[in-house]
């Protein structure tokens, strides 16, 4: 029986986007179709802010103007790109930032910025543009502008029965809304915006807490797929080359606790579009700190060659550089001692929302907080000379992995 490796992917890992690129394409030409037929019109404020500090700032204009023309035309299905200019990039921007997400069965565009820079992403200049600071603070605030029309009722009306719809009947297939806090009854299944869908939350005793009482059982901090298991982690490494080297300090910021983990264990899952998006305490204990590091939304390493696939196959190189929140616990169970839970945005919104407090004592399963529309990763860290035995449920981590629950067991502290 072939494995799901062996299979033909529908979609890229974590099925945010298609990984036809024939059916991006063209979901794109349709995209551009509907924005050029609109001809001229007024930028919303904060897309004409951003597409004129690129136009008036050297630097910006530059690495801007020339990912687009970078694109390797030959290597697109169509044989030539469909992003051509400044101008149409930001009216496409201007475009998305006033609707939802629409739910397709057969080829679900989750990220429509990422659609847009797509091959973008994977040029020379678009990797010195998505690191850039002034860059970055633009799409931040371009970002959360849209996230705050997704918490609006008007984002809403994307929640409909309709062939788009994310409450028709394929959708309810795969989304299994019955394990979720909603009313049937009500309009849209009782969820007043795109975010209140998308953050929903599980019923009670749905994601029951793995060996409650057992302290030496670590559980799932979110409904994620195993992606990479690391020892022996280094204060300082060359993370932006090939095999993503974990760099402590990096993806700590250079926070005081940070030598805490050096030599220690870093393990990374990733969250899938239809999953569930908050994030639950691994462990019984105390929170220590808590910060949330602004940083880049659309970077990818080029060690991983010219791939279009979006950050998903960068997950190691993003968790120094990405937005990301850090949630130190400082368990009740001495052979854990100090660890750290850090969820990283990828992509879109990548809003981090931590909802726990310095000092606050937490049970595993106890709520820490929430991503708000945007791919995502975590990591959770552990000190040197914490001996685990991780349980991936009889599978290997990797991209091609499937989501483990939360609250299940990940791992359990041996002698």
């Amino acid at each position: 029986m072939p494995t799901r490796s062996d299979l033909p992917a529908p979609y890229r890992v974590g099925e945010w986007l298609p990984s036809d690129q024939e059916f991006l394409a063209a979901w794109l030409d349709g995209l551009i179709a509907e924005v050029e037929a609109l001809g001229e019109v007024q930028l919303l404020p904060v897309v004409e802010e951003f597409q004129r500090a690129v136009e008036e700032d050297a630097e910006l204009y530059m690495l801007f103007s020339a990912m687009l023309v970078q694109v390797p035309f030959r290597k697109t299905p169509t044989g030539d790109p469909q992003v051509r200019t400044l101008d149409l990039m930001f009216r496409l921007f201007n475009h998305i930032m006033t609707r939802a997400p629409e739910y397709n069965d057969t080829g679900l565009v989750g990220f429509p910025i990422n659609a847009i820079l797509d091959w973008a992403m994977g040029t020379h200049a678009g990797y010195a543009a998505f690191l850039n600071e002034k860059g970055n603070a633009h799409f931040k605030t371009l970002l959360d502008f849209w996230g705050t029309f997704l918490k609006s009722t008007d984002s809403a009306a994307v929640l409909v029965d309709s062939p788009k719809g994310w409450l028709n009947a394929g959708a309810l297939k795969k989304l299994n809304l019955t394990d979720f806090v909603c009313d049937p009854t009500a309009p849209h299944y009782g969820f007043t915006s795109w975010d209140d869908f998308f953050t929903r939350q599980f019923r009670q005793g749905v994601r029951p807490v793995a060996a409650p009482d057992d302290p030496q059982v670590i559980v799932n901090a979110c409904e994620s797929a195993p992606y990479r298991l690391s020892t022996k982690v280094d204060r300082q490494a060359e993370f932006w080359l090939k095999g993503q080297p974990y760099s402590l300090r990096h993806m700590l910021a250079n926070d005081p606790l940070t030598d805490t983990f050096v030599g220690g264990t870093v393990y990374q899952a990733f969250l899938s579009a239809l999953s569930y998006h908050r994030w639950h305490s691994p462990v019984d204990g105390v929170i220590v700190s808590t910060s949330v590091q602004p940083g880049t939304y659309y970077s990818e390493t080029p060690a991983e060659g010219y791939d279009p696939s979006g950050p998903n196959e960068s997950q190691g190189y993003i968790s120094e550089v990405a937005t990301r929140a850090t949630i130190f616990i400082e368990a009740d169970n001495p052979a854990i001692g100090l660890m750290c839970v850090m969820p990283i945005g990828m992509a879109e919104v990548s809003t981090c929302e931590v909802t726990v407090y310095e000092g606050q004592q937490v049970k595993k399963g106890d709520q820490l907080g929430m991503f708000h529309f945007g791919g995502s990763t975590h990591c959770l860290f552990f000190r040197p000379g914490v001996n685990l035995q991780f349980d991936f449920h009889g599978q290997k981590p990797g991209l091609n992995s499937n989501n483990i629950p939360i609250n299940s067991r990940i791992a359990t502290v041996v002698s």
